[in-house]
């Protein structure tokens, strides 16, 4: 059985990134090699339980979810819960989802609270964590103090708009941790994006092979085969530490022309290709680009130039210029973006451990996935589907959950084909005849990266930990 201990690594460069961690010589995940036990062996839910998730910072909701003073969202991570909530002040604070009695959860869902109340025995707490009644406290003599009994806080920190936790007293800073996100994304002005739509579902297979479903644009020419008419799909796959990225290939086939792999003419105008790539975007997944950037596209015909329509450059400035001005009509504003900004956002962005982001300066679609309880053969997925607004303007937020994705026949096309995939996925990696998965080395390198620094986390946490003859055997069972 696979290791999940593994030797430390030392720096190389990679891509161009100076100083990226290797993959070890002796560590069974390579760029283009992953073994399978990652996916379906059991042990690796426990030990990503004690390993992984309390240590990383993850999102546990956006902002806008608990706008006003005693708003609140109960975030689920595996056996943790903790509860997001906003102060009189404007702040915002986390505590663990326990009572200080016996225990009992104190939250589910969201909603808005005064303060908080057990329901077993009626204990209470304001909504800064300090204790607010016991119930015949006198029983205790004195023994318990308002210190003890204040509500326990991990860490909390914002970016972007969204609401990061952390376990881990000793964390390094949220924007370390996320670094180079915020110098990538902070000019996108994410935190002025509201959801369009917010969807749950509770898929067939492990959260790695969810997540992984997204983390690469190389299963598009299959998975995806009517994307190919009018967009090209090779791109080049880059890891920046923990996170990683993926991008077109590098002679930046443009947006409008078939995919090289149809192997038909170059067109002489591209407009009519950007057009209906947008047109089926928000037709078939309804996220990354918006209702103004389809009626910005379709400006295209009526306001550009037919002989500027072959010059790629032109075409795409038109656009951008085109979905500012509508994005300004609207009232949502647009953000200052350079082509540089543009070129490092990329396609597609995964934030270590479960988080990716497919932006665009007018909307952005991002997917959280956690595991489902203790089964390595299920996963929750989030889906966010973001656009700026103008203030006031935003659709009320409304969160859909699905136990079965087949319950829900509204996806759009896109998702429904990454969705068909997953259980069968799972299912085969079980065979005696799957060693592990063979990434891309060069389209898939995300994914090759991620468990690369999984394995580093599992084993950072081992080396760290006090060698007892309980963590002696528990280290040793995960080896064998």
């Amino acid at each position: 059985m696979t290791t999940v201990d593994l030797p430390g690594a030392q720096g190389q460069e990679v891509h161009g990134q100076p100083e990226q961690p290797p993959f070890p010589p002796d560590c069974p995940v390579r760029e283009d090699f992953v073994p399978k036990d990652d996916y379906i062996d059991p042990r690796y839910v426990r030990i990503e339980k004690e390993r992984l998730w309390p240590d990383v910072w993850q999102v546990a909701c956006r902002e806008e979810e608990i706008p006003n003073a005693g708003d609140f969202v109960t975030f689920d991570i595996v056996d943790e819960s903790i509860i997001v909530i906003r102060l009189a002040d404007g702040s915002v604070k986390a505590y663990y989802n326990a009572c200080q009695h016996r225990g009992r959860r104190l939250t589910e869902g969201c909603g808005t609270a005064h303060h908080f109340f057990c329901q077993y025995h009626g204990w209470r707490w304001n909504l800064d964590g300090t204790v607010r009644e016991v119930v015949d406290r006198d029983d205790w003599g004195g023994r318990l103090t308002d210190d003890e009994l204040r509500l326990k806080e991990p860490r909390v920190d914002t970016w972007g708009g969204f609401v990061f936790v952390t376990m881990n007293p000793d964390a390094e800073p949220l924007l370390d941790y996320l670094a180079p996100l915020p110098e990538v994304f902070d000019p996108f002005e994410f935190e002025k994006f509201r959801y369009r739509w917010y969807k749950t579902v509770v898929l067939p297979c492990n959260w790695k092979t969810a997540l992984e479903a997204f983390n690469e644009g190389y299963h598009v020419q299959t998975t995806h085969p009517q994307l190919l008419r009018f967009n090209d799909d090779m791109t080049n796959s880059s890891r920046f530490g923990k996170h990683s990225t993926f991008a077109g290939a590098e002679d930046n086939w443009p947006l409008g022309a078939p995919s090289r792999r149809l192997g038909q003419p170059f067109p002489k105008d591209l407009r009519p290709g950007v057009i209906s790539f947008i047109e089926l975007l928000e037709n078939q997944l309804r996220a990354i680009w918006t209702p103004r950037d389809l009626t910005a596209a379709r400006r295209l015909e009526t306001e550009l130039d037919e002989k500027d329509g072959a010059d790629p450059a032109r075409v795409l400035g038109a656009l951008m210029a085109f979905s500012a001005e509508e994005a300004e009509k609207d009232g949502a504003g647009w953000p200052k973006l350079t082509a540089e900004n543009l070129i490092r956002a990329g396609q597609d962005w995964h934030i270590f451990p479960n988080l990716i982001v497919l932006p665009y300066p007018d909307g952005a679609l991002w997917y959280r996935v956690r595991p489902n309880g203790d089964d390595p053969d299920s996963c929750v997925f989030d889906i966010w589907s973001l656009m700026r607004y103008a203030p006031g303007a935003e659709p009320p937020l409304k969160r859909e959950f699905y136990t079965d994705w087949r319950d829900h026949d509204d996806w759009g096309r896109i998702l429904e084909q990454d969705f068909e995939n997953l259980d069968a996925v799972q299912q085969g990696m079980k065979s005696r005849g799957f060693p592990g998965a063979r990434p891309s080395p060069r389209q898939e390198m995300a994914i090759s990266n991620f468990h690369r620094v999984l394995h580093e986390y599992y084993y950072r946490a081992a080396d760290a930990a006090s060698t007892t003859p309980e963590r002696t055997a528990k280290d040793t069972e995960v080896r064998r």
